[in-house]
């Protein structure tokens, strides 16, 4: 599978990256117990395969892809400094789903705010937040909407609130 995932990259900003999640799931499969520096050169080398990383940003990409495997795998993460704000859609891929991401993506690019940005579309992926109807949106782990596209000059009220808060 193809699907990219936006992930945030140090002070670079978000980039998409292709595989993640396949590989997320490879890695904690196969390196269960293993030690952070061991699984982030294990995740940058195979993702390397599939994305263009050069060699001066690879330390920050190392970093980024350890930090989203310890979110996959359910890990707390250590306080990073200069934050970043975490978006998620969840849906399945309707077409509500898709128009609230598309949404998001318009809101970030409009007022030039920086965050990471995932759409969940996988049953288990979705189930874990134990809502009752998708398309659903969370803001830095805050559900904002759940069934329903919310009007832009929300969605744009909510991202800027979510990014003050993040500074």
């Amino acid at each position: 599978m193809n699907e990219v995932v936006q992930v945030r990259i140090g002070p670079m900003g978000t980039v998409g990256i292709v595989g993640l999640k396949e590989t997320l799931a490879e890695v904690a499969q196969q390196m269960k117990g293993a030690e952070d520096g061991a699984i982030g050169e294990e995740l940058l080398t195979r993702l390397s395969r599939r994305n263009y990383i050069s060699d001066n940003v690879r330390d920050l990409y190392r970093q980024a892809f350890l930090r989203e495997y310890k979110k996959f795998v359910g890990e707390p993460l250590a306080h990073e400094t200069g934050g970043g704000m975490e978006i998620k859609v969840l849906g399945r891929g309707c077409p509500q789903c898709e128009r609230l991401e598309q949404e998001v993506l318009e809101v970030m690019a409009e007022t030039g705010i920086v965050a990471d940005l995932e759409h969940v579309r996988d049953a288990a992926g979705i189930r874990r937040y134990s809502l009752m109807g998708t398309p659903a949106l969370i803001i830095n782990n805050e559900v904002k909407a759940v069934g329903f596209v919310p009007p832009r000059a929300k969605l744009k009220l909510w991202i800027e609130q979510a990014a003050k808060q993040t500074k």
